[in-house]
């Protein structure tokens, strides 16, 4: 399971046809920058500047940054980029947005990133920062909003294929996986929190409100 686009890392021929001797899923993680923009912006719909924090050791995320650069220019947005590949480099993107105070963050995709949720989390409410993120369990554990490819199905996806294989099918026969399910959720929580109004119109969008 990658949330990298597997031909590109060398592991399949193509995804409808493997090729070889590995398949399973892939998550997209790079792929939906635009809509995660236009998700923010419906629950921000004042907001001018969004601050984007990307690590670019995962590929991704650089077509991250250029789709939401993209789809930034047809919603009037401006776009502050920040980078960061360790703890420090997080903090220190923070006290930048501190002092640049844009109206929000969008935080891109990979498992660096992700695997820091609590301490992005925490970071966001200390500015009273609205921000958006990838996964369900960042919105979980207190992230204002998140959209993204169910990781929980492409696991159980991935253990269906593993099945698959070990009963004999051949990997190379077994298409690569794109995601059917995406999850869009909102904590209710955290929104009042941050003094947000949502409308009902977006809170019947989202798949998980969290209260």
């Amino acid at each position: 399971m990658t949330g990298d686009d597997p031909v590109r890392l060398g592991f399949v021929a193509s995804l409808n046809r493997p090729g070889g001797n590995a398949t399973g899923v892939t998550i997209l993680s790079g792929a939906l920058a635009a809509k995660r923009l236009g998700l923010l912006h419906q629950l921000l719909p004042h907001a001018k500047t969004v601050a984007t924090l990307i690590n670019l050791d995962f590929q991704p995320s650089e077509r991250f940054q250029a789709d939401v650069e993209s789809a930034a220019r047809v919603l009037g947005l401006s776009i502050q980029r920040l980078e960061a590949i360790n703890e420090r480099e997080i903090e220190e993107a923070f006290n930048r947005l501190a002092q640049a105070r844009p109206d929000a963050l969008l935080v891109g995709p990979g498992p660096f990133l992700d695997s820091r949720r609590d301490l992005l989390v925490a970071l966001a409410a200390k500015l009273a920062m609205p921000a958006a993120y990838e996964t369900r369990a960042t919105a979980v554990a207190g992230g204002l909003t998140s959209y993204g490819a169910s990781v929980a199905d492409g696991y159980r996806q991935a253990g269906i294929y593993t099945g698959r294989v070990l009963k004999g099918e051949k990997p190379a026969e077994l298409p690569v996986l794109q995601p059917t399910k995406f999850e869009f959720v909102i904590n209710l929580k955290t929104a009042r929190m941050l003094g947000l109004d949502i409308s009902p119109t977006l809170l019947v969008l989202a798949d998980e409100v969290i209260e």
